[in-house]
């Protein structure tokens, strides 16, 4: 019962991280409610394995439909896995309790701006050239991974935002350049996870066939509605983890 269950939670968690992230505020608790015995980097790692799985065929699918610079993307992917990598080291060095208390506020500036701003992701604008494509997307992407190592949540909230604030992107493709971005963080996260033994192979791989399952119908739904409806999802999910960060970090 605890696999089927362990299954549906992916499921969901994968249709919802193939639209604008977040699949972790799904799968991470129901993993930690259905293995309480268990270590939390085990958990995490196993929960690795699922999420980076459906983010890949996302990418994949985004990448059939939606507009890519790889010449930009590819040197990015590989910023944000350096990145990420480097992130997770630090967090083992130092104390990053201040970061942590002022993640909500980061993320409800996010929330604000986004509500504010009507128009803010639902038409494309980028005007740059393909070089400084290239720079601003390696910058962003050296920065989150960074994040995503040391901290994580919200990732791709914080991927999505930037390509849309400072690259002129509408959300759906911001959403899709986000998935190969995070698709490269993850792979690190998942190096250091099973270097370590922190990770459930068997039930990883058993999570990572329905999370793909639920990236491909989420993908599909992204892609059929478009930037706005994806700009109302992403307005929903980042409200969605400042309420889980806010309790996590103030109140638990």
């Amino acid at each position: 019962m605890d696999i089927i269950l362990s299954m549906i939670a992916s499921l969901f968690a994968g249709a919802i991280d193939s639209i604008v992230g977040g699949g972790g505020l799904i799968l991470v608790p129901s993993l930690f409610a259905l293995f309480p015995a268990a270590q939390p980097a085990t958990l995490f790692g196993t929960n690795k394995i699922a999420s980076v799985s459906g983010t890949a065929i996302a990418a994949f699918q985004y990448s059939r439909r939606i507009n890519i610079n790889w010449y930009a993307l590819i040197p990015g992917a590989i910023l944000a896995w350096l990145g990420s990598t480097i992130g997770a080291w630090t967090v083992t060095h130092i104390d990053g309790t201040s970061f942590r208390k002022a993640l909500p506020f980061i993320l409800l500036g996010i929330f604000a701006y986004t509500l504010k701003k009507k128009d803010f992701g639902t038409i494309e604008s980028s005007q740059i050239n393909s070089r400084r494509e290239k720079i601003f997307i390696g910058l962003i992407a050296s920065c989150i991974g960074f994040y995503d190592g040391f901290f994580g949540p919200g990732t791709g909230s914080f991927f999505i935002f930037l390509l849309v604030k400072f690259l002129g992107y509408d959300f759906l493709r911001a959403s899709a350049t986000s998935k190969i971005l995070n698709t490269a963080t993850n792979l690190s996260a998942i190096i250091l996870f099973a270097s370590k033994g922190h990770v459930w192979w068997t039930l990883g791989m058993i999570m990572a066939v329905s999370n793909i399952v639920g990236s491909l119908i989420g993908s599909r739904i992204a892609i059929k509605y478009g930037a706005n409806f994806v700009r109302k999802f992403f307005i929903f999910m980042v409200g969605a983890l400042i309420i889980s960060n806010t309790y996590k970090i103030y109140f638990s």
